[in-house]
């Protein structure tokens, strides 16, 4: 019984992850969400008090799916700059590509739950990207005295601007726009010469 009980949670669960994704979360009640997957409401908030303890749930899902991608993009770029570089890229299409509802919605009115949810999730992807950086100051990609961590702390900082606050919204630029003008401009400045060849190469050959 208790087997049972855990796959219909769990249906729930990437169901409802699909239905918020699709549609954004705003506009996405109980009652719909029950509606779209075919159960009562009731059957619902047996699992989940409400809206945000589903979501929660959600993105807990949602973001171990990504850590997974983290992993496989660290494992299919040559190099450290090459990572960060496709990593903000992916990121930045996520966040303002077919899902953009979905992501508009959470980063402005579930901010506090989606740091919740990314700060349980984040010491492999932290662990991943301070490793990636590490290495690329000891490759002498990156200036030889900066910190890891300072400079994970403030790539997220600047891409939190972008994506959770409108500051940018009144220069209609676009999402690859947006990354020349923030988070390659924090790149660019971190990089030796070795590392801005690279840069420059990947942007050619996006041109």
């Amino acid at each position: 019984m208790k087997n049972i009980f855990r796959q219909l949670k769990e249906q729930i669960i990437e169901k409802s992850l699909k239905e918020f994704l699709e549609h954004g979360i705003r506009s996405m009640t109980m009652q719909k969400l029950a509606s779209a997957l075919g159960i009562s409401t009731k059957t619902m908030y047996k699992f989940f008090a409400d809206k945000e303890a589903l979501l929660e749930a959600c993105l807990m899902l949602h973001y171990s799916g990504l850590d997974r991608d983290v992993k496989s993009i660290v494992d299919a770029e040559p190099n450290p700059v090459d990572f960060i570089c496709t990593l903000y890229a992916k990121s930045t299409a996520l966040d303002f590509g077919a899902n953009y509802l979905f992501y508009h919605d959470l980063n402005h009115y579930y901010p506090e739950l989606q740091d919740k949810v990314i700060v349980r999730n984040a010491r492999l992807t932290g662990e991943i990207m301070t490793g990636a950086l590490q290495l690329g100051i000891d490759g002498g990609y990156f200036l030889p005295h900066l910190k890891p961590a300072v400079i994970l702390t403030a790539l997220s900082v600047l891409y939190t601007s972008v994506t959770r606050f409108d500051t940018y919204k009144k220069f209609n630029l676009t999402p690859a726009e947006l990354l020349k003008h923030t988070i390659d401009i924090y790149l660019r400045g971190i990089c030796t010469d070795k590392g801005l060849a690279i840069i420059n190469r990947k942007e050619e050959t996006t041109q």
